[in-house]
């Protein structure tokens, strides 16, 4: 780690919950740059009076506080990270405006499409299963072409290290296995989407990533849990 920064770790702390992928982003962010940072794990069922006052806005994790400030929603965060320590390597966005840009498009699109997509086939949201499953495979074909773009034959989106986009897709390689597990379909076919599934397989092998994705059986326990707790009690 860089000379002088057990002095900024001690200021970061991360308001998260370790199933979260908005949250495991920002923590394999964190690790990719070397920042030591304290995971202040949000309860589960009710918003504690921290969050409540670091993000009265959305009220929603993740919420990074350095030295005291809050900075919210998870890109942004993330953009903060590769800002504020901006000498530690790796840089986690393109110095390319136009790289920068793209990244930033399907970055967006991830969570646009495969997020929502999960909710439902994880039963936590109303919606056609069959629908859902179609929608994330539209979005993994779209996203099998980016990374060849993105990537320019190297083994992440970022080209030669991980990147922007590969911590926000990424941080819902978790999820994908346990909603495959939750739901009985599969989605991240080797067949169909050779360049990610191999591309999946190295980010979670990545030391900035193994310790902070959670295991699949675990998530699989979270969501049912989850799922009770959503459905409303019988008179």
């Amino acid at each position: 780690m860089a000379s002088g920064s057990e002095e900024k770790a001690a200021a970061v702390r991360v308001i998260g919950g370790w199933a979260c992928p908005y949250a495991i982003r920002v923590f394999a962010a964190l690790k990719l740059k070397g920042v030591e940072y304290e995971f202040l794990q949000e309860p589960a069922g009710r918003k504690s009076e921290l969050l409540l006052k670091s993000n009265p806005v959305y009220k929603k994790i993740p919420v990074l506080l350095h030295h005291g400030n809050p900075i919210c929603e998870s890109m942004i965060i993330i953009q903060y990270i590769d800002e504020v320590w901006a000498s530690y390597q790796p840089a986690i966005l393109p110095t390319d405006p136009y790289a920068r840009a793209n990244e930033r498009f399907w970055a967006q699109y991830v969570d646009d499409k495969i997020a929502p997509a999960f909710l439902v086939l994880r039963g936590l949201t109303n919606g056609d299963k069959d629908e859902a499953a179609a929608q994330v495979s539209t979005a993994l074909e779209h996203l099998e072409e980016a990374f060849v773009k993105c990537s320019q034959g190297k083994h992440y989106f970022g080209g030669d290290r991980i990147g922007f986009l590969d911590l926000v897709l990424g941080s819902h390689l978790g999820w994908f296995k346990a909603v495959e597990k939750i739901s009985g379909t599969k989605l991240l076919k080797e067949a169909k989407y050779p360049e990610i599934t191999a591309w999946a397989d190295r980010f979670c092998a990545h030391h900035a990533v193994k310790d902070v994705m959670p295991e699949t059986d675990r998530l699989v326990e979270f969501s049912t849990n989850s799922a009770l707790k959503a459905k409303p009690s019988s008179n």
